[in-house]
């Protein structure tokens, strides 16, 4: 049975797969893009975005993710659904095995798997997703300006973040597990005189409140276990995010936290002919219009590799 060959695959349907299967189809490329295990990537799990260019009353994530999508099918980019299982980097074209048992061979291959923000593991937290629990402040605080809101965590994201929403809302719970904060010291003490922000040390989350409306409060509960509820709209998480790399271990450089290393200012990865865009190599911004950014890149090298005839 013959093995179909593709001349370019993309691995991800968020922001940064989708404009490199917009730049890769307007280059005539033939991309196709499995789209993995959430069709639209983390923007699907939001509400309403108001700081992504071109869109001046703001669009559902969904609605942008659509946008987006159609904007690569006109550019004939075959979508497909699907997972890459596995993928053998060291022969070439490239042979990736999709949904277990369906081989495909590329000759270029565009990492855009997106990284993935940790949770608590509430079942409460999991219900109210989207209607008052986010893990990013940057892209969903303003909807809770001049309300109450706690942010999760003790480093230098969750003082960042809680800083952020205190000069937006009334005010800020900090629910930090230790009995200190692990942010840097012009962080600590940044959120620590900061009036609005409340930081309870040894304190866990036992429960997210909330209603049809969304989130209502927040019962936490300190190391003597004594509980306490927090009347809030906005339950932020900030314990860090995990890069959707598994199946690169051992196979691409990756930095310690899990992150695609790539080339100087470039999409190159440490295998030639594969490129990293998006979240996946992003520990710092992770914001959808810079991921969308590093699939112009990602496409845009992959162009060149393929017109050099796999020289960079």
């Amino acid at each position: 049975m013959s093995v179909e060959r593709v001349k370019c695959l993309i691995m991800g349907s968020g922001p940064a797969g989708y404009t490199a299967a917009i730049y890769t189809g307007r280059a005539n490329l033939s991309p196709v893009l499995y789209e993995g295990m959430l069709s639209g990537g983390q923007l699907t799990t939001t509400t309403e975005i108001e700081n992504f260019p071109g869109y001046p009353e703001g669009v559902m994530g969904t609605q942008l993710m659509e946008d987006l999508r159609k904007q690569a099918e006109r550019f004939g980019v075959e979508i497909r659904r699907g997972i890459v299982t596995d993928v053998n980097l060291e022969a070439y074209p490239f042979i990736l095995t999709v949904d277990g048992d369906r081989t495909v061979e590329a000759e270029s291959l565009i990492v855009a798997t997106g990284a993935s923000a940790k949770y608590l593991g509430l079942p409460s937290e999991n219900k109210f997703k989207g209607m008052g629990v986010s893990a990013c402040a940057t892209c969903d605080g303003f909807f809770y300006r001049g309300q109450d809101v706690a942010v999760v965590g003790g480093g230098d994201t969750a003082a960042e973040e809680a800083s952020y929403l205190a000069n937006i809302c009334n005010k800020v719970y900090m629910i930090v597990r230790r009995n200190e904060l692990r942010a840097c010291h012009v962080m600590q003490k940044r959120v620590k005189e900061n009036p609005k922000i409340e930081i309870l040390f040894e304190h866990q989350t036992k429960e997210v409140l909330g209603d049809d409306n969304g989130v209502n409060g927040v019962i936490v509960v300190n190391t003597k276990g004594e509980e306490r509820r927090l009347d809030i709209t906005g339950f932020f998480l900030a314990i860090g995010h995990k890069p959707n790399t598994d199946l690169f271990r051992g196979k691409l450089d990756l930095n310690p936290e899990g992150y695609i290393v790539t080339r100087g200012n470039t999409s190159h990865t440490s295998v030639n002919g594969v490129f990293a865009a998006g979240d996946v190599r992003d520990p710092r911004y992770r914001q959808a219009i810079v991921a969308a950014g590093s699939g112009c890149m990602a496409a845009m090298d992959c162009e060149k590799y393929l017109m050099l005839g796999g020289d960079i």
